[in-house]
Order: C-alpha cells, then sequence, then structure tokens
C-alpha cells in the first residue's frame, strides 16, 4: 500500500513542480507540502485529475508552532471514494500572509477556514465570510494559539435568571492535568474483562 502512495505522491509531485515543494510517506498516509499561494491550484488538481478525484474535503485544521518564522501549518484532509484513498496537504502560513481560500473548489470549507481563523487567527483571502465561528461575541485572541493565556478572559453568556446577556471571568477548572498512568483508564497494568480473548487470538 505505501508504494501505491509513494507512486500516487511522485505523480503529483511531477505535475505539479512549482507548487509541491515534498511528499512524504508515513503510517500508510500520504502528505504532500506545498507553497501556501498555490493551495487553489493543489487543490483543483487533487479534486479533478482522474488520477486522484479527492472530491470529499473531510477537514481543515491548524497546528501552531510559535518559534517558527512561518508560525502556522494549515492541514487539509482529503478523500478519494472513486480510488478509496486519502491524502493530506499542508502548508505553513504566516501570521499575516493570508492563505488563499479554496471555497470557490469545495463548498464545505467555509466552516473549516472560519473555525481556523477563529481558533488560530489564520486569515484567509478570498473568503465570503470569514468571522468568528466558535467563540462568544466581541472575542478577542485565538484560543488554540500555544502563548494564549489561561487567564484574564471574560466569557459572555445568556442568564436566565436575569434575563440578560452577563460578561464574567473565564472559569477553567483546571490549568493542567496529572496524568495517572497505574488509573484503569490511562494504562491498567492487569487485563481488562475481555482481553484475554485478543490474547488467545493473538497467540493462535
Amino acid at each position: 500500500m505505501d508504494d501505491a502512495l509513494k507512486e500516487l505522491g511522485e505523480y503529483i509531485a511531477a505535475a505539479l513542480t512549482d507548487q509541491v515543494t515534498g511528499i512524504e510517506v508515513a503510517h500508510h498516509e500520504l502528505m504532500i507540502l506545498a507553497t501556501a499561494g498555490s493551495v487553489p491550484k493543489v487543490m483543483s488538481f487533487l479534486r479533478d485529475d482522474p488520477a486522484c478525484q479527492f472530491k470529499v474535503l473531510i477537514d481543515i485544521c491548524g497546528v501552531d508552532y510559535p518559534d517558527r518564522n512561518r508560525r502556522f501549518d494549515v492541514v487539509y484532509n482529503l478523500l478519494s471514494l472513486t480510488h478509496n484513498q486519502r491524502v493530506r496537504v499542508k502548508v505553513q502560513a504566516e501570521e499575516t500572509t493570508p492563505v488563499p481560500s479554496i471555497t470557490a473548489i469545495y463548498s464545505a470549507a467555509g466552516w473549516f477556514e472560519r473555525e481556523v481563523w477563529d481558533m488560530y487567527g489564520v486569515m484567509f483571502s478570498d473568503h465570503p465570510d470569514l468571522r468568528r465561528l466558535l467563540t462568544d461575541y466581541g472575542f478577542e485572541g485565538h484560543p488554540l494559539r500555544k502563548d494564549f493565556p489561561l487567564t484574564g478572559f471574560v466569557e459572555v453568556r445568556y442568564d436566565e435568571d436575569e434575563k440578560r446577556v452577563v460578561y464574567e471571568p473565564v472559569k477553567l477548572a483546571q490549568e493542567f492535568r496529572r496524568f495517572d498512568f497505574l488509573s484503569p483508564w490511562e494504562g491498567a497494568d492487569y487485563l481488562l474483562p475481555g482481553d484475554e480473548k485478543s490474547k488467545a487470538a493473538d497467540a493462535s
């Protein structure tokens, strides 16, 4: 399977020499590295080329690397129902330089791009309605950035008792989590009921 993915990656890279900067096959998955400005051309090719036909946009997500010059990765996950294959396209983005929107290519990208903008602050040029999606009215900042502070913000909610919108400090139940690896939920060192069946199957 990895050979087929590598062959597909090489085919895509050969067809998009100026747009694709690299290909990787890891964990039985194909990843295409592309330049941010070339996203519409790459996506159109992946959707329309007969050898690709990645017609389903599964999602778009962001990754934050605060110490890097191009701080963000924007990651596109696509599915080809025709060929039963998946591909991941990754581009690096700067905080001040927008990434071209692909809403004209995949209509589902509208909300995904809004979510990336809301959570990370990555701008998408030519998006028809780029506004916040998950945070409250008037929220400042982007909560999934690694430098986003855990305190000092207010949240807005409608209070049924007061019959009005109220502002109050954000309350975080915990600032970090201590993992207890002896907990049965996080790595028991004994067999749980039913596990013996998988052990028996492995042995046979």
